[in-house]
């Protein structure tokens, strides 16, 4: 058969599509009589604007709406008249939902000008390929392009099977898309690696895919959901992607120039914390958050072979956290490789210092730890399994070692107070020289999140999000299936210390590029940091004798009478109350953090190298 693979915007247009590269190379393992082609939508997007606007719709423009245009809908909307054949679709409504958000959608309005013919354009070149199927790949703001571009397919090759999966596929989002646009033959929900090849050998046989666990297809005129898989796919299932036609794209691509493109690959899916502890907000994991992970060995070969086949040195890894396995077993294979690297990595904020710097030494330069919070308290009613302090350390120690760290603030708990963010919030002054969060925001009510399904977690009252009223024609209920974010009334702090914590971030970030304190000399009796903090007078502190030897201890948090004995270890035996005096003077001179009880010391262990124009914030998807 004939088979055809599209990822349509809004992907990021720097890195492939994981999920074609995958089906690509595991159809052909299991049907390697089937000719598969890819389509990079994105790509061609983008390099549509740009050549229809003359030049004016840039791909700075198409990441504006891709990574900001989110929780407002705002993709979803640019294609929404394309699927409903109405230009003019929910204009009206989107203009009064951005007055509320303060929100400039200009530039979503201009790209929609442009949707309906490339739709068209998309649609007529896959006409003219004549594929028997075509599976769309639909997570987050793909499902309209994919919709739209689905239905016109239908229309004018009625024979071509049209498959829609990915994250937007999960669970009841699955069946909902399916029974809402029956011009969609079938949805898989889970996993593909199995399920769309066997989907693909019905297809091919001409019989109802009735046994094909998660898939959804129709029987007459009625929409049925198989029942999903009982457990994850083994990683053995997961083969290597296929990334020649995504780079031949690229290459041919009139926005080839704005982009760094990146390799995107996975080693593990799932969460290993969140399978016992799996934070209240996060549902990303859908309903395979069962860790697994290929063999460090496997994936260092899968690694070493895609970036000789592509030439390309920055990887991203999606998974949701490192395999801590592979701090001992991937990252000497990376260190010894000799190649200048530049990885992305999520792990959980609890690493060590030579743990950090090993990914210094590997090549994982980017990190996304997780930190959402620097208050103990608000940490567990996340059910994070960190602390305020041990988020400090990582970003103290990431700052010495030259990662750069991608975190938010988020707030908005049941249970949290304002007593719980001003103690942080008077200290931010004295973070200035470690990386910022790239903003603060109220947490949003996720399908699959512990906070969506247990209602005894305070978001019992929930409706689909207000976004998506510029976006579906649907009722409510149907909405309520569909969709992945939810509105629900607010929680935890509001008014001005809401108000506080966003001015203080904000300073936070202006002062970060032009902010160190790190330790100039490290003596056993004697230690001077130098304090360059903006907004702080340029000084250096002298620690000496048992200060000395306190400050290093506090490497790692420790409260006055925990630090009293690891002094008294070294053979300097100081009184508690001495050592919790030093530690308020410390405080007041914003040389440690302090998270409740504990301290943490600041200074980094050497200056560190910052690139002018990087943003800390940046976070690949």
């Amino acid at each position: 058969m004939k088979i055809t693979l599209v990822s349509m915007p809004w992907q990021l247009l720097d890195l492939p599509s994981l999920a074609l590269g995958i089906l690509h190379n595991r159809v052909a393992q299991v049907r390697p009589a089937d000719d598969i082609i890819q389509v990079q939508g994105a790509l061609a997007w983008a390099d549509f604007l740009l050549a229809r606007s003359d030049g004016e719709l840039t791909p700075d423009d198409y990441a504006h709406v891709a990574e900001t245009g989110l929780h407002h809908g705002l993709g979803d909307w640019v294609f929404a008249g394309a699927l409903y054949d109405d230009p003019d679709w929910r204009s009206a409504e989107l203009a009064a939902y951005a007055k509320t958000q303060g929100l400039d959608t200009r530039v979503a309005e201009r790209m929609r000008m442009y949707a309906d013919k490339f739709v068209d354009e998309v649609t007529t070149s896959l006409v003219a390929d004549r594929p028997d199927v075509v599976g769309f790949t639909t997570t987050f703001m793909q499902n309209m392009p994919s919709l739209a571009v689905a239905r016109r397919l239908k229309q004018r090759l009625p024979d071509a099977a049209i498959v829609m999966g990915g994250a937007n596929c999960d669970g009841d989002m699955g069946r909902a898309l399916h029974r809402n646009h029956r011009f969609v033959d079938y949805a898989v929900r889970g996993e593909g690696e199995v399920a769309f090849p066997e989907l693909l050998n019905c297809i091919e046989e001409g019989h109802a895919p009735d046994h094909v666990p998660g898939v959804c297809w129709w029987d007459g005129e009625n929409s049925v959901a198989n029942p999903e898989p009982k457990g994850p796919i083994a990683p053995t299932l997961i083969p290597p992607p296929e990334f020649t036609p995504w780079q031949r794209d690229l290459e041919a691509s009139a926005c080839r120039h704005w982009l760094e493109p990146k390799l995107v690959m996975e080693g593990g899916r799932g969460c290993w914390w969140g399978e016992k502890h799996q934070c209240t907000f996060c549902g990303l994991n859908g309903s395979s958050i069962g860790f697994r992970s290929k063999p460090a060995k496997q994936l260092w070969q899968e690694m070493e072979q895609l970036i000789e086949k592509h030439r390309i040195l920055d990887v991203v890894m999606v998974d949701n956290i490192i395999d801590m396995r592979y701090i001992d077993e991937l990252l000497p294979r990376m260190t010894a490789s000799g190649w200048d690297l530049r990885v992305h990595y999520e792990v959980k904020s609890n690493l060590r210092q030579e743990q950090i710097r090993a990914f210094a030494d590997a090549g994982i330069v980017h990190v996304q730890p997780g930190i959402e919070s620097l208050n103990r308290k608000v940490l567990g009613l996340m059910d994070k399994g960190v602390s305020g302090w041990r988020n400090v350390q990582l970003m103290r120690d990431c700052e010495t070692y030259g990662l750069t760290v991608s975190w938010n603030y988020l707030y908005g708990f049941p249970g949290e107070l304002d007593a719980d963010y001003l103690p942080v919030i008077e200290q931010m002054p004295a973070l200035v020289h470690l990386q910022p969060p790239g903003g603060a925001s109220r947490i949003a009510l996720e399908r699959f999140s512990p906070n969506f399904d247990r209602l005894e977690l305070g978001f019992a009252d929930r409706q689909p999000s207000v976004i998506y009223d510029h976006v579906y024609d649907l009722s409510r209920p149907e909405l309520a299936d569909l969709v992945y974010l939810f509105d629900t009334p607010a929680q935890g702090i509001g008014g001005s210390v809401e108000n506080l914590l966003l001015d203080s971030i904000e300073a936070w970030q202006r002062d970060y590029p032009a902010s160190t304190l790190h330790i100039v000399e490290d003596t056993p009796e004697r230690l001077v940091i130098r304090d360059a903090r903006r907004g702080r007078p340029r000084l250096e502190h002298v620690l000496g004798d048992w200060q000395a030897v306190g400050y290093r201890l506090l490497n790692r948090g420790r409260n006055a009478a925990a630090l009293a004995r690891a002094l008294a270890g070294e053979g300097r035996t100081v009184s508690a109350q001495t050592v919790t005096d030093w530690l308020a003077r410390l405080r007041q001179d914003g040389l440690v953090f302090q998270d409740q009880t504990e301290y943490v010391a600041l200074a980094t262990a050497d200056l560190p190298i910052r690139v002018a124009g990087m943003s800390e914030s940046e976070v690949p998807v």
